[in-house]
């Protein structure tokens, strides 16, 4: 695999990594290339960005829920066909999984992929000192190549030439500067921002917005040769065909997606289909009954909690949800998913498959999550381990079922979690299909039988 790419990093979050790597992006097809695009991490937000400026799908690229064996298939399979490969970083450079040693962070992605890193600086406050800052991300890990400096936040032309000599005492190119106020608002929320498909014409406004922006203020041939710098990779691309069993019927798998339910990775709808299911993409606040002959439901996250009164209106389907698990059909919910299949969302009536309620709370739970099945499941049995990711700020009460995963949190307590028997597995526990295939190939073989 030869395709030219580039990371975009950053020294810490909030320095503009999103509005760059999406503007970039956008330029760049500007252009008429082809670019495909990825983000470092488990985030489901800014690859809804990436995907309008690409017009494709925006992919992941996460060690922690893949393994790092699968990285490069994985670029390999989504940049297929494209002439260059923008890569957005998480949090900062070498930010990683906690205790260990930066184990997923964007340095680790760029090892793997043999990638160039471009690093957007926030220049607020900045002066010479710029010039230590860099020298210790270049030195830090001399295995990951820095190989060139995007200003971001520029005050002046005189603070852009105070920038551009620090950067040039050590020897990094500048290959773009970003004047202060020239930021593409985007809304934010309780977790972030807010996905491209609930922004609607706004966010395509926004990504036209951040393209004229990168096109201004960077140059893009310079950042084309960085990507041709990028070496080759020798790992066959991942091919979903290869990972799971394809079975002889075909399943109607119906999968919910809308603006209620956005958090999903692609390659988990490229597997079901391999697998040999009819995947059939529905709208909970639109659609007011299931795909015909639905015989399996993927509920995935997303922002339930926003919609929730809307979700609750649409009793039809609400219904026929229930039913559909009251008639023994296959569920596999997570996090938003899960709070769909409950009695009660933020005191608005769901589908009552699973019982309790749920309420937005203050604290963030974030974090990945080393989890093991507590029992069988349509897609996991008893003791096999997972590493997930929650990521919510909600908290679900007044629940007795079984508990479908057990952990133990970051001081040693015991976690039991979810719900689980054998047709429905609900969990605040995102999960990454390529991680996991043979979990596919399950519930599609569950769907199957008569």
């Amino acid at each position: 695999m030869t395709t030219p790419r580039v990371v975009i990093a950053a020294p810490a979050s909030g320095s503009g990594k999103t509005t760059v790597a999406t503007g970039l992006i956008a330029a760049l097809v500007a252009r008429g290339r082809r670019v495909a695009p990825f983000k470092v991490g488990p985030d489901y937000i800014d690859p809804g960005y990436h995907a309008l400026a690409a017009g494709r799908p925006g992919r992941n690229l996460d060690p922690v829920l893949v393994g790092e064996d699968r990285i490069a298939p994985l670029f390999g399979h989504g940049a297929a066909d494209a002439d260059v490969a923008v890569i957005e970083g998480v949090m900062g450079l070498f930010d990683g999984r906690s205790d260990t040693a930066g184990f997923g962070s964007t340095a680790h992605v760029a090892r793997l992929l043999d990638a160039p890193v471009v690093l957007v600086v926030d220049g607020r406050g900045q002066g010479r000192s710029l010039a230590a800052l860099l020298h210790g991300f270049r030195g830090y890990e001399p295995t990951v190549r820095l190989a060139a400096v995007l200003l971001n936040q520029v005050g002046s032309p005189r603070h852009e030439q105070v920038l551009r000599e620090a950067c040039a005492e050590i020897g990094l190119p500048v290959v773009g500067a970003v004047p202060r106020g020239a930021d593409v608002a985007l809304p934010s929320r309780h977790l972030g921002l807010v996905p491209a498909v609930e922004y609607g014409e706004p966010a395509r406004r926004a990504v036209t917005a951040m393209a004229e922006l990168i096109t201004r203020s960077v140059d893009l041939d310079a950042i084309s040769r960085l990507a041709a710098t990028a070496g080759p990779l020798t790992a066959t691309a991942w091919d979903p065909a290869v990972e799971v069993d394809k079975i002889d019927v075909s399943p109607v798998v119906a999968v919910a997606g809308g603006s209620a339910f956005t958090f999903g990775y692609v390659e988990h709808v490229e597997l079901l289909a391999a697998a040999g299911a009819q995947v059939a993409v529905f709208d909970p606040l639109r659609d007011e009954a299931l795909p015909d002959a639905a015989a399996a439901l993927v509920l995935p996250g997303g922002f339930p909690e926003q919609h929730a009164a809307a979700l609750s209106a649409n009793t039809k389907l609400r219904d026929a949800v229930a039913e559909f698990a009251r008639s023994g059909g296959l569920i596999q919910a997570e996090c938003g998913g899960l709070l769909y299949l409950l009695d009660r969302l933020s005191g608005e009536p769901m589908c009552g498959v699973l019982p309790g309620t749920a309420e937005l709370t203050g604290p963030l739970v974030l974090g990945y999550r080393d989890a093991v099945a507590a029992v069988d499941s349509a897609v996991h049995r008893t003791g096999e381990r997972r590493t997930g990711h929650e990521f919510h700020r909600t908290h679900v009460i007044d629940t007795v079922s079984d508990a479908a995963w057990h952990w133990r949190d970051h001081d040693g307590h015991p976690v039991r979690e979810g719900f689980a028997d054998h047709h429905v597995h609900a969990s605040y526990l995102h999960t990454h299909p390529a991680g996991y295939p043979e979990t596919v190939t399950r519930l599609v073989r569950a769907a199957a039988r008569p």
